[in-house]
């Protein structure tokens, strides 16, 4: 018999650590070559480690939510003949402790063979209900002053519980006390209840990553958020022709593809707003490529998946792109490679129905662009109210990097592009 040793591995692009999200073996199990033994996060992606032997586990190191550097060793596992890297009575866990103070205080079971060792003593019995009055017919309302009734509902007691010591069976309030302190009392019938439950939820994997980069963010950055009415008459009619005129390997369209497009043309104009702000060197680092993210809420939360070179992109080419990795997002099956490098970010909330946002940057970039809900509203064209398919871009910029000014230009540039979607296709 021997013991393998499995080490947290490298899971690539310099990454000295990760954080273990999931055991999928105890020490017990068996284990087949191939069959997936833990998962660890890196960013926000989820890499799963395999077993290279058949075996059983017998040593596991570390707990769900541990950042373990690369290298370590997590797993150790039980195999068959010659092979593993150390014999397995070294690594055996010893039958009994060598040294008994060892032993974590916490898991050593309480010694309830010896009763004789404490004092003994009695344990109080709580006073039974006093029910010298005489019994209620079933149904009869429990007699009791308005005093007792009304400190019985602030209790939450139904007085049919109890059985009374005054006279004809009436409920005095030293009945109720008794009551009260036999830890007795149950709800009232019909009557809200406060829910005084408290559900410890250990913040982990993705979840964490989110509140680590939203506490950067925002403890880091100085927000302004310019929010623009946008009319997306003639781009929804231009869509609903395209998705109509539907050909063989092309995607449906969403307003997400004319958005980047239009984004990619805005940032030729103001190449700032594409830039990543490393604050520790202070250097802005301005990019030629237009890498954007795609907010994406997930059944374990949000990512952010990128497509690369939006710039190289025809309209159809982002919309499958745009497909292709929100699916793989949403099965959890993105690469890390996919969920990071943007340079600008799009926050869509509208399938939700709201009308403004104030999202929040995607920290190190320098912008990031809300998309709200589409909703007819009237408009005046000049000579009457005519109904048309409005919505609110709100956008927020790092206001060290981005001037308010430049944020409102940016934005008005977006805003001229969606209305005059025809402007999105026009190169030069």
């Amino acid at each position: 018999m021997g013991i393998q040793s499995i080490k947290l591995p490298d899971v690539g692009e310099g990454v000295a650590e990760a954080e273990l999200v999931e055991w999928h073996v105890n020490v017990g199990d068996p284990v087949r070559e191939d069959m997936v033994l833990a998962a660890v996060m890196t960013g926000k992606a989820t890499v799963e480690i395999p077993s290279p032997v058949e075996g059983e586990v017998v040593w596991r190191g570390g707990e769900v939510g541990d950042v373990i550097a690369t290298g370590t060793v997590i797993l150790k596992i039980k195999v068959a003949g010659e092979g593993g890297d150390e014999e397995a009575a070294e690594a055996a866990p010893p039958e009994e402790p060598a040294v008994a103070d060892e032993k974590p205080a916490s898991i050593v079971p309480a010694d309830v063979s010896e009763p004789a060792r404490q004092p003994e003593q009695k344990s109080p019995t709580p006073q039974s209900t006093p029910s010298s009055g005489p019994p209620r017919a079933q149904g009869e309302k429990p007699l009791a002053s308005p005093a007792v009734r009304l400190k019985a509902k602030e209790a939450g007691i139904d007085l049919r519980q109890l059985s009374g010591s005054g006279p004809a069976g009436r409920i005095t309030h030293d009945d109720l006390d008794a009551f009260l302190q036999q830890g007795s009392a149950a709800p009232v019938r019909g009557g809200l209840q406060p829910n005084k439950a408290i559900t410890e939820i250990k913040v982990v994997g993705l979840r964490r990553r989110i509140a680590e980069r939203m506490a950067l963010s925002k403890s880091r950055i100085p927000h302004i958020t310019y929010v623009e009415e946008v009319d997306m008459t003639a781009l929804e009619e231009l869509r609903a022709r395209l998705n109509a005129d539907q050909k063989p390997g092309r995607p449906k369209l969403t307003i997400l593809p004319f958005l980047m497009r239009a984004i990619v043309r805005a940032v030729a104009e103001q190449p700032m707003v594409n830039s990543l702000y490393d604050d520790d060197a202070g250097i802005i680092r301005q990019h030629g490529g237009v890498h954007i993210g795609i907010a994406a809420q997930t059944p374990a939360g949000l990512v952010v998946p990128v497509v690369k070179h939006a710039e190289a992109r025809d309209l159809f080419g982002c919309a499958r792109e745009v497909a292709r990795l929100s699916e793989a997002a949403r099965n959890g099956t993105a690469q890390r490679e996919e969920l990071t490098g943007s340079t600008i970010t799009i926050s869509s909330l509208g399938a939700m129905g709201g009308i403004v946002s104030t999202p929040v940057i995607n920290h190190p970039e320098v912008a990031v662009i809300g998309v709200n809900k589409i909703a007819m509203r009237p408009q005046w064209d000049g000579t009457q109210f005519v109904p048309r398919k409005m919505m609110n871009l709100s956008s927020s910029f790092d206001h060290r990097v981005i001037d308010g000014w430049d944020a409102a230009t940016f934005v008005q540039r977006l805003k001229a592009l969606l209305e005059a979607p025809a402007m999105i296709f026009v190169e030069g």
